[in-house]
């Protein structure tokens, strides 16, 4: 009987969460025989963004909450010139701007302006409920809400690479920031525009992406490495 694990897991692109917690649950089933188990996740990875996910498994589900309230790093490409009414890849372009006046300097500066505690405001397209229905599903159908901003903290933003009109940076956060609205307020900030064009978790809390298996990983594993969790 499984009793309690922590599994770092790869999410793929495209996979929700749910599809996550759906594929290594019948992995265990079919491979260690366990028909019946708690399983869930700690901290929710959209299907456009990759990386780390860590589900909980067994009484480790418990721990679920606290897991999430972890400190999270993200590596965030994200394109300048440009926004999105999703913030990222999800919708289409809807205006553009220039942006060769943006340096890797200026870039930075204006990096270090953005750490600290603040108000961040989430996407229209969110999981933010709104009236009672999720704000993603008020915005595609083109309804326009007032999401409430949330009082989130960015620790650290570090650029990795740079190469107009896209640029990587290294985030680390607290629970509850949106690295969508991050990019957003960084294009506002550089007078060009910003949108999401790329996103793996790296880190949560206490657990790195390079502890991580991935689904390839986790289906070639031994049944006698699900008979001993």
């Amino acid at each position: 009987m499984i009793k309690e694990v922590i599994l770092p897991f790869d999410k793929p692109y495209g996979w929700s969460s749910f599809d996550a917690i759906r594929y290594v649950q019948r992995a265990i089933q079919r491979k260690a025989g366990e028909k019946k188990f708690k399983i869930g996740h700690a901290g929710t990875l959209d299907p456009l963004a990759t990386g780390l996910l860590l589900i909980c498994i067994g009484r480790a589900t418990r721990q679920a909450e606290q897991l999430q309230a972890g400190q999270k790093e993200y590596l965030a490409h994200i394109c300048l010139g440009a926004v999105t009414p999703s913030c990222d890849l999800e919708t289409e372009v809807a205006q553009t701007f220039g942006y060769r006046h943006v340096t890797r300097e200026l870039a930075e500066r204006q990096l270090q302006d953005m750490l600290g505690e603040q108000l961040q405001a989430p996407p229209q397209f969110s999981a933010k409920q709104v009236g009672g229905q999720r704000a993603y599903a008020l915005a595609r159908k083109g309804v326009e809400v007032d999401v409430k901003p949330s009082l989130v903290s960015i620790y650290s933003a570090e650029v990795q690479e740079f190469d107009l009109p896209y640029l990587s940076v290294l985030v680390r956060c607290s629970k509850g920031a949106y690295i969508r609205s991050f990019a957003r307020d960084l294009g506002r900030a550089l007078g060009c525009g910003a949108y999401l064009c790329g996103l793996r978790r790296t880190a949560s809390g206490c657990f790195s992406l390079k502890d991580s298996v991935n689904a390839e990983q986790l289906s070639l594993l031994p049944p006698e490495y699900f008979s001993t969790l």
